[in-house]
């Protein structure tokens, strides 16, 4: 069983979001990628370990460690804001 843990960055922005149509889709999301930790688009350079998955207007950004069965969401944010 795949083990799920929450950066601060990520838990805090949770919490600042009011809109509840944005908050279910990204529980779904989130359930998807419990399921399946393989579905987000890698990425490269700088965030090489990472992967993204797109809920707009967000982007989902997560790290999976396939050794110690460890999934990590690090954080929720908008394109511009990279």
């Amino acid at each position: 069983m795949v083990t799920v843990l929450y950066s601060p960055t990520f838990e805090k922005t949770i919490r600042k979001m009011k809109d509840g149509g944005t908050k279910e889709r990204l529980k779904a999301q989130i359930k998807k990628i419990v399921r399946n930790p393989g579905i987000g688009k890698p990425m490269r350079y700088s965030r090489k370990q990472t992967r993204e998955v797109y809920v707009p207007p967000f982007r989902l950004s997560y790290c999976y460690n396939r050794q110690k069965d460890i999934l990590i969401f690090l954080a929720l944010y908008q394109k511009d804001d990279q």
